[in-house]
């Protein structure tokens, strides 16, 4: 199959490189082009977004910003032949994802939104879990290229479903963080071995994702992005725009976040610890 990626950063590059080892016929491309040049040896380069779609069966698009994922869908929608399915890996609106998916449609493309989460480690490890939202007749014809990338994929409905999905993960993880966050500092207040407290939550109820991962890192200090606080603000902001009922927990994460955003935007989202540190002082 000949396929077509777009998005090569700390997500995007690991995840096509579980791709190509499907066998297919991969081209990748970048907005920026210099940092793909380094991969000419690995990748067939496309040097615009018409060239890389034009003759694709597929195409994978992972990018920052909703209005990133309008423009480049946007634009490769001009280019691509019919028939063609985008999947949209970006966390982004869940209404963009609808308008997009009804665009492509009255042009005789296929547009499912497929946001993912496990971090950059899950990308390099081909775990990350995957949620879908579009024609599940289009997701099933597709499932085997995205068992390529992912250890756990869920079909959450019509388009939009996907990012819905995605935005209620990011709430779950930004009280995590916060929770994370706080038992290392009431630790602390009170002398105890910061990484001592991280071995107790770790064998116990309240184990987690961010504690085993994040955890040692904020006690080290190592603000090395895995995801960056940029865009985990972007999506807090979408869950934020999309609320109904109102989430107390969700509604604080944002305006830590955004107090972070400040300084540390393109730090990781474990920085979260700074907030903390920050008011001690």
């Amino acid at each position: 199959m000949n396929i077509g990626f777009i998005g090569i950063g700390i997500m995007g590059l690991p995840m096509v490189r579980h791709l190509k080892k499907s066998g297919h016929d991969i081209t990748i491309y970048n907005r920026t082009i210099e940092k793909i040049l380094p991969l000419q040896s690995e990748f067939k380069l496309a040097y615009s977004i018409e060239e890389l779609v034009k003759d694709k069966a597929v195409v994978f698009t992972i990018v920052g910003y909703p209005s990133e994922v309008e423009a480049v869908l946007l634009e490769a929608f001009k280019y691509a032949k019919p028939k063609t399915i985008f999947i949209d890996m970006t966390t982004s609106s869940p209404v963009l994802a609808k308008r997009l998916a009804s665009i492509g449609s009255e042009h005789h493309f296929a547009v499912l939104d497929a946001p993912v989460t496990g971090g950059d480690i899950g990308a390099k490890n081909g775990t990350l879990s995957m949620m879908v939202g579009g024609d599940e007749a289009i997701y099933l014809s597709v499932k085997p290229l995205l068992e390529t990338m992912t250890s756990r994929i869920t079909y959450m409905g019509l388009a939009g479903s996907g990012q819905y999905a995605k935005l209620a993960n990011q709430i779950c993880i930004a009280s995590n963080l916060m929770g994370v966050a706080e038992a290392i500092t009431f630790a602390k207040d009170h002398g105890l071995d910061p990484n001592a407290m991280l071995q107790v939550i770790g064998a116990g109820s309240a184990a987690s994702w961010q504690a085993i991962n994040n955890g040692p890192k904020m006690i080290s200090g190592d603000y090395q992005p895995g995801f960056y606080i940029k865009h985990f603000l972007k999506d807090l902001t979408l869950a934020f725009d999309s609320m109904v009922t109102p989430l107390p927990n969700l509604t604080q994460a944002k305006k830590v976040y955004a107090w972070l955003a400040v300084s540390y935007q393109d730090s990781g989202t474990q920085t979260i610890i700074e907030y903390y540190l920050q008011q001690a002082i």
